[in-house]
């Protein structure tokens, strides 16, 4: 057989015009960008259907005292319906965030906002959009149109009202003062701030600080800097727990691929123990006021007829830990829980390097009985801290011997 004589030039080579790098980073700032473009867009559908919905309802509760009356019983029966048909998203606290969301930010108050606050170079081109837009929307909302639900949100849509991503809409709803709702917002829209960068800036009080300093101008630039842990990925976006629940898409993921290894590998192993235990699920997302949590792992226990709520942390255990899991726990009892079974149990799983901790969080159970139930019936402590030691070691070995035959380029 003849031998190729061709001499094949490694794409690293940048004796190529441009060379192989440039155009990889061309190719993956495009991706990024295309990224970002498409939450934004899902984004600003989201806002302007969550709003929709927000002034569906208190027009319906608008129409009469005996509406007025029974508003929240609306909210109860359209959230079980609504998540009967799409899922997750439509609780009777998202839905009252909804209602909210409209009442805050009513037609001529989204107008008024974007004409006045965006930047004035912005302004001036687009000022002529943002007043046909808001007599667009004075007239959907005022007048009765022969126009078919379809066209009027699509017209709402076009209109562009909503500059702001639903995350940064529901952080602005949680304040009370309108003061310092408007200034947050406006500091956004100046400075296009992360939903990060916002919760830090309101964290740290920066509307009060301003208020009371001498020099503003200095504070408000000061302010506008963003730091290194603000920046949200374009993956970050796309995974945006909001989006994700709005596309009814499941958030399995792990950004960490020892944690997500070492909860595969737990999960097995409960399993394996016997036929007690049940999977329920990975990852599990759940909402308590405007903050997002996920419970990485769910078992129901057939013999104690509980479910089994398993968090796993990379560090020391801390006291913090605990706190979090009791939160879990009653956010577990009150919406995951069937009236037939008993109080949930915690499992927290610390998988620090120098050694593992196993600790159940039975507190606040009714009794000591079934708290020593519970003691005798699951797994040992210490057994689990072993097996969870052992995976990590394990896991971590095999990493190395990877990284070790990989070949040098």
């Amino acid at each position: 057989m003849k031998k190729d004589s061709r001499k094949i030039i490694p794409l690293s080579n940048h004796s190529t015009t441009g060379g192989y790098d440039v155009i990889l980073s061309e190719v993956v700032s495009l991706l990024e960008s295309a990224r970002r473009a498409s939450a934004r867009a899902i984004n600003t559908i989201m806002t302007a259907t969550y709003w929709e919905i927000g002034r569906r309802i208190v027009e319906w509760e608008q129409a009469g005292k005996e509406r007025a009356t029974y508003g929240e019983a609306l909210l109860n029966r359209m959230a079980a319906d609504l998540t009967k048909r799409f899922g997750r998203g439509f609780s009777r606290q998202n839905l009252q965030q909804m209602r909210q969301f409209y009442r805050v930010y009513p037609p001529d108050k989204i107008c008024q906002t974007l004409s006045g606050k965006l930047p004035s170079e912005i302004r001036q081109t687009t000022s002529g959009e943002f007043e046909e837009a808001s007599r667009d929307i004075k007239d959907l909302i005022t007048t009765k149109k022969s126009q078919t639900q379809s066209a009027e949100f699509n017209q709402i849509l076009s209109s562009k009202l909503f500059p702001l991503p639903w995350s940064h809409y529901v952080r602005l709803l949680s304040l009370k003062n309108p003061e310092a709702r408007a200034f947050y917002e406006t500091e956004v829209l100046r400075g296009g701030w992360s939903v990060r960068q916002l919760e830090r800036q309101i964290a740290t009080q920066f509307y009060e600080r301003t208020a009371l300093s001498k020099n503003k101008a200095t504070m408000l630039k000061k302010g506008a800097k963003p730091l290194s842990a603000d920046s949200v990925t374009p993956e970050e976006e796309i995974k945006d727990p909001f989006v994700l629940e709005f596309l009814g898409l499941k958030d399995e993921y792990s950004e960490n691929d020892l944690e997500d290894a070492l909860i595969h590998k737990l999960e097995a192993f409960l399993l394996e123990l016997g036929g007690d235990f049940a999977f329920i699920g990975r990852q599990r997302r759940l909402r308590i006021g405007d903050e997002w949590y996920r419970v990485d792992l769910i078992f129901f226990h057939r013999r104690l007829r509980c479910l089994v709520v398993i968090d796993l942390k990379l560090g020391k255990f801390t006291h913090a830990d605990a706190g979090q899991m009791h939160l879990y726990l009653n956010y577990a009892r009150e919406h995951w829980t069937h009236p037939d079974e008993n109080p949930p149990v915690g499992l927290i799983l610390c998988a620090q390097k120098d050694n593992a901790v196993a600790h159940y969080a039975l507190e606040g159970l009714p009794n000591k009985v079934l708290a020593a139930e519970y003691r005798t019936t699951l797994p040992d402590e210490k057994t689990l801290s072993t097996e969870l030691e052992r995976t990590r070691r394990m896991l971590e070995e095999r990493s190395t011997i990877k990284l070790e035959k990989k070949p040098c380029n």
